[in-house]
Order: structure tokens, then sequence, then C-alpha cells
């Protein structure tokens, strides 16, 4: 598939930009259970030549090969959904595509999914009212396992974003990656519009639940990972969700094997408030 030189530009500047949000990470674990804990960081081994995103939003042709761009500017676009779950599977990584019904067979997806180094072990469609959901099951090829490593998750989830700005670049205009690499960017102003909530709950006589929702970058779901990690909490699992400009993450975590306590939710809710530095934050745990 040919690739224009725009295209490789903005690959490039998108290829920086997650470089340099890797450059300040630190061996922490998204699994970590005691003094166990896996390293987030491989060398970049995704962002080989084989497997570095190219955003190639010039092309007007979607997946199905059937509607263009000026066709669906007349439609109302529908809000781009990718969820990555930990949670459903306990022997695989569950990744789910909605798109309207706009979705055709994904296969250049599944194909930069086996470029990361990861197996589709199975897939299948379902239809409801929000439309197509495409829903994979990934493991690791090398382990057969599912996926553990944050920065490998990440690359998952801008790989499918990338595809979908690539074969849909109608629904840049819904994503907050649009605003750099789309043909049309997103009306609102992503760290402007979109406020940052945290939610902090007991889940469980061992765990709580951590909620975040929050405008969606690149490198998203790794820093988040370090900033709890950092504090000594550990993540067990989670799900993350892009829905249009938005992230929403869920992480299952504990500290010491014990559901987080209210003042070192405070501490926790506090380090992300910090970091992520949006207008308006709302704790509901406190």
């Amino acid at each position: 598939m040919a690739v224009a030189m725009a295209s490789c530009a903005l690959g490039a500047h998108l290829s920086n930009a997650i470089l340099k949000a890797s450059e300040t990470r630190v061996s922490s674990g998204f699994f970590i259970r005691g003094a166990k804990c896996f390293s987030i960081f491989h060398q970049r081994k995704w962002l080989s030549s084989a497997t570095t995103i190219t955003p190639r939003a010039s092309t007007s042709t979607v997946e199905d090969g059937k509607q263009d761009a000026s066709q669906s500017e007349s439609d109302t676009v529908p809000t781009p959904v990718v969820i990555i779950d930990q949670d459903s599977d306990p022997d695989a990584t569950v990744v789910e595509i909605t798109f309207g019904d706009r979705l055709g067979a994904l296969l250049d997806t599944m194909n930069a999914l086996k470029n990361l180094g990861l197996n589709v072990v199975k897939a299948n469609v379902f239809l409801d009212s929000s439309g197509k959901h495409n829903k994979f099951a990934i493991t690791r090829a090398d382990t057969g396992r599912k996926v553990d490593d944050p920065e490998l998750l990440e690359a998952i989830r801008l790989t499918i974003i990338n595809n979908l700005i690539e074969y849909h670049p109608e629904s840049s205009t819904q994503l907050a990656m649009g605003a750099a690499f789309g043909i049309v960017p997103p009306k609102q102003q992503v760290d402007v519009d979109i406020a940052t909530r945290i939610r902090i709950n007991d889940d469980g006589p061992n765990r709580s639940l951590l909620s975040v929702e929050t405008a969606d970058r690149p490198g998203l779901l790794v820093d988040l990972v370090k900033i709890i990690t950092d504090i000594n909490i550990a993540v067990q699992s989670g799900e993350f969700d892009t829905e249009g400009l938005l992230a929403k993450a869920k992480f299952h975590v504990s500290y010491r094997d014990k559901p987080i306590s209210k003042p070192l939710q405070l501490v926790l809710a506090n380090s992300l408030r910090y970091f992520l530095r949006r207008p308006f934050t709302e704790e509901a745990s406190f």
C-alpha cells in the first residue's frame, strides 16, 4: 500500500512524541504482586521499523472500499470506541473496536497487531444499537500469554487508532489524535473542554477500583500505571477505553494486598491530578 510523503512525516511526529513520553519511564510493573514486578520497558521494541506507527490520514478510502471522506461529511460521524480489557478473559487480552456501522473486516488492523508480535487467537463480530462491535482475543506470540506490558498495550491502542484514522479519515473529527494527525481536527479543544474525573472505591476485601476519565493522548496508559506504581500501589488488572476524545481507565489496585485506605486514596488522587493538569478535576471517593 502506497504511503504519501505527508503521511510519513505525520508518522515521524507521532513516533517522536511517543519516544519523548517513553524517555522518562522506569522499570515498574503493570501487574505487581508483593515484591515481584514485570518490566514495562523493553528497549522500545514496538517502535522498531516493523511496528512504527505511521498515520496515513491522507487516504480517503475506508476499509470496506465503499465510502470516501466527502461522502461521510454529510453523515453524523459516530464516536470511535477502542476497549482494551484485561479482566474478562484470564488467558488473553480482549480488544474491542466500535465505529458505528462503518467498520469492515479489519484485516489490516489484525495484520498490524501481528506485526507487534501478537497472535489473534479468536475474533467475533456482533451488532447492537451502538453499531458493529469487532472483538479480538490476543496473546503474545513469544509466550502465548495475555499482554502484561503497558508499553505494548499502549502500542496496541495507538496502532488501532492509527488504522481508524487511515481507513476512516472522518474519524479524526471524533478522536483526540485527530487534532495532530487527522484531516479534520475535532471541534473541541482536547486540553480545555474535557475535565478529569477520578474515583476510588473499595472493590472487595483485597482491592479497590480506581476509575480515571480524562482527555486522551499518546502514552497516557503507561503514564497512569507509572504514577500509581511510583507510590507503591499494585495494579492487578484493568480496562482502558478510548471513547472519541476521552480516555477511561479502570484499574484494580491494592496496597499490601488490602484496599486503598482513605489517606492513600487522597495521595493517589492528588498525584494523578497534578500529573494530568486539566482545568477541572472531580474526586468522588472522599
